[in-house]
């Protein structure tokens, strides 16, 4: 079984309602708050955030086109999306996770929407090769989830037929969109739930 890893919220830390309570404190108190700016700001990853994510316009341009959109000031908006970086922190229940799936034997990838910048920054601050086998990033092959063409391309990438593949992913449209190529998948919520899941399907045990 090769198992595939989504990075934002499962291997990497990204909580975007706390995220952007700590970093526009002057315009956000609560994380109720927080989630309503989120869902202005990403655009549920399409919108701008979508085209960043597909690495089909840079940070300039996405800070450009986020203050025009929503009014934003220009360097509120850059400050943002340059902390991004500090919020990718590795959640370490997850790095455990994948050390021990390595060490029973399994070959893992990951899939990731991640702008190119934050790709690099991931790949240069992160041990990735030690931890995959290989994996994409949107923002390097100009497709993103839950679109089809990016799983073909993980599918040709990771050298395996489809019911081969175990994804997992926080976000339920990914989910689906794996199902629906004849993946195995599952909601990722936190390590330890992951970690039951994996034990019941015999890939880990107890």
């Amino acid at each position: 079984m090769k198992i595939v890893f989504d990075f934002g919220g499962v291997v990497f830390r990204w909580h975007p309602a706390s995220f952007l309570a700590r970093v526009w404190p002057h315009r956000i108190e609560t994380l109720e708050q927080g989630a309503q700016v989120a869902s202005v700001f990403f655009q549920n990853y399409g919108g701008d955030w979508g085209l960043f994510d597909q690495g089909l316009i840079g940070a300039d341009e996405v800070v450009r086109r986020i203050s025009a959109r929503t009014g934003w000031p220009r360097g509120e908006v850059e400050t943002v999306v340059r902390a991004v970086p500090d919020e990718l922190m590795a959640i370490p229940g997850t790095v455990v996770l994948i050390r021990d799936l390595k060490a029973a034997g399994h070959t893992l990838h990951f899939l990731s929407n991640m702008p190119e910048p934050y790709a690099d920054h991931l790949s240069q601050t992160y041990p990735l090769s030690e931890w995959f086998e290989s994996g994409i990033f949107s923002g390097r092959v100009k497709q993103s989830k839950p679109g089809a063409e990016i799983f073909s391309m993980a599918e040709r990438q990771f050298g395996a037929a489809p019911s081969e593949l175990l994804f997992i992913d926080d976000h339920p449209a990914n989910i689906d969109a794996a199902l629906a190529r004849d993946w195995q998948a599952f909601l990722f919520t936190d390590a330890a739930s992951a970690r039951r899941e994996l034990v019941s399907r015999r890939l880990l045990n107890a």
